[in-house]
């Protein structure tokens, strides 16, 4: 097996956190990820793996080499892409990841316009929570991330950014007698920014309402459609509900707020990253940052 397989078993086994999840994450037998990750920790000279039960766990050093693993492993799907880019950018690979809002709402017209006029560049999306997003660009592993504004630690490149209004939203009977204080809110999975967004929006009103988190956006809409409750959601995302009136905008202090979307870049994009960026930038609804 190479350096890159075993290291590629190494950082799944980190993720899945067991050698059968792995085995079946890389379609793979158990024995080949023990074999890989055995290897693996007699090249850096110390134990990666310990026994946990009847399962495995990271050790310590293990822990710290894991994020050196992930790391790598970008850094040389990174280099590919970069080399075969600069040779002809036209057939080369944008590697994009977005949050699940702007994933839903926000790149499918982009990346139809984007294969329109360059249909030989390799587009690869992943879509996760804010979490998510933000470890791939600094693990070297996407290109390009569409979502809120970066955190501070973070080292990409905003490239261009876009409105975006989070609105309090229930279904039409939800008007009658809403109380912030008292109407259950549903809530974005953990490691949401909407989420996140939320709590504060709740916490600024110093109020302590019932909470119910559900797995994903779209569950959460469809929830306060049905009548389960009220959420904090991107306006543009119900825009089609609001027109039908099968959502209401609710009067919540500290609401609506702005919070742009952002098209965020490593610091050293790509050549057919790049025309990606140039083609956002030529929409009217992107600005340059």
């Amino acid at each position: 097996m190479t350096t890159n397989a075993r290291l590629r078993a190494f950082v799944v086994l980190a993720e899945c956190g067991s050698v059968r999840a792995t085995a079946q994450a890389l379609h793979v037998t158990e024995p080949s990820v023990s074999a890989a990750v055995g290897a693996l920790a007699r090249d850096v000279g110390v134990p990666l793996i310990e026994k946990d039960g009847r399962g495995v766990r990271l050790t310590v050093a293990g822990e710290r080499y894991a994020g050196y693993a992930r790391r790598i492993l970008g850094l040389h799907a990174e280099a590919v892409a970069a080399a075969r880019s600069e040779a002809d950018p036209e057939h080369g690979l944008v590697r994009l990841a977005a949050v699940t809002t702007a994933g839903e709402h926000v790149l499918p017209d982009l990346l139809v316009s984007f294969r329109a006029a360059h249909p030989d560049v390799d587009l690869h999306l992943e879509v996760r929570a804010r979490d998510g997003v933000w470890p791939m660009l600094a693990h070297h592993e996407v290109d390009l991330v569409v979502a809120g504004r970066p955190p501070a630690e973070h080292p990409g490149r905003v490239r261009a950014g876009r409105a975006n209004t989070l609105v309090a939203v229930g279904a039409p009977g939800a008007v009658a007698g809403f109380a912030p204080d008292r109407t259950p809110w549903l809530l974005r999975e953990p490691g949401s920014g909407t989420r996140a967004t939320c709590l504060s929006v709740l916490a600024g009103l110093d109020t302590d309402p019932p909470c119910l988190t559900l797995g994903s956006h779209g569950a959460v809409v469809a929830a306060a459609v049905a009548g389960l409750g009220v959420t904090l959601v991107s306006e543009q995302a119900v825009l089609p509900l609001l027109a039908a009136g099968r959502l209401v905008v609710l009067p919540v202090p500290g609401t609506p707020l702005a919070r742009p979307w952002h098209l965020v870049s490593a610091p050293r994009s790509t050549a057919s990253a790049e025309l990606f960026v140039r083609h956002v930038l030529e929409r009217p609804e992107w600005s340059a940052s």
